[in-house]
């Protein structure tokens, strides 16, 4: 009985997690709305952004959210070897999300266009930047749930884990689709 409790406690309180992430990216998607036309001379998104290198990472990132459910639904089935797999391999999409972003950030800074050279800018490095912090950490989560589920196997404690990891990856890619659409599509479109 008291493990339960403390179980609903422990998903209650990720749940109030989540909830204080959409606020967070809420509120960066306002601010990226307020200062994305104050380009200060600069370039603008239009000019910045690559379609099909933005299409790549996303499709990258939507196939580590596939991934991560064919980890849960293994993990149901009692399947460790195939959940660490799974896992594997929804890290490595999203490591290799994580290198494509940083390599876009590094691209536009060596061309002069850091975050200090415009509102916009300003605003783009510090939204797309805060998810790529949190697909990072997502990926961190990652390895020591590998690293508990070989030790241990798949317990009811590690299930849950895996669970509210799950669900950490898909509100990410919730994310990630807001920010391709109305940082990128509409930035290139306006």
């Amino acid at each position: 009985m008291t493990q339960d409790l403390s179980e609903n406690k422990t998903v209650f309180g990720f749940w109030i997690y989540i909830l204080s992430d959409c606020f967070l990216f809420a509120t960066l998607f306002a601010t990226y709305a307020v200062l994305h036309g104050s380009t200060f001379g600069g370039p603008g998104a239009d000019t910045l952004f690559s379609l099909p290198f933005v299409l790549a990472e996303t499709l990258i990132l939507l196939t580590s959210s596939f991934t991560a459910g064919l980890a849960m639904l293994a993990g149901h089935q009692g399947k460790r070897i195939h959940v660490l797999v799974w896992i594997g391999i929804t890290l490595l999409l999203g490591l290799t999300f994580v290198g494509l972003e940083l390599r876009e950030f590094a691209a536009f800074i060596a061309e002069g266009n850091s975050w200090t050279r415009s509102g916009f800018l300003s605003g783009f490095f510090t939204l797309v930047g805060t998810h790529g912090a949190h697909v990072a950490a997502g990926s961190l989560w990652m390895i020591v749930l590998m690293v508990q589920i070989t030790k241990k196997g798949l317990t009811d404690t590690l299930m849950n884990r895996l669970m509210r990891w799950n669900l950490f990856w898909h509100f990410l890619d919730v994310v990630w689709i807001f920010i391709f659409t109305f940082v990128y599509l509409l930035g290139i479109a306006l």
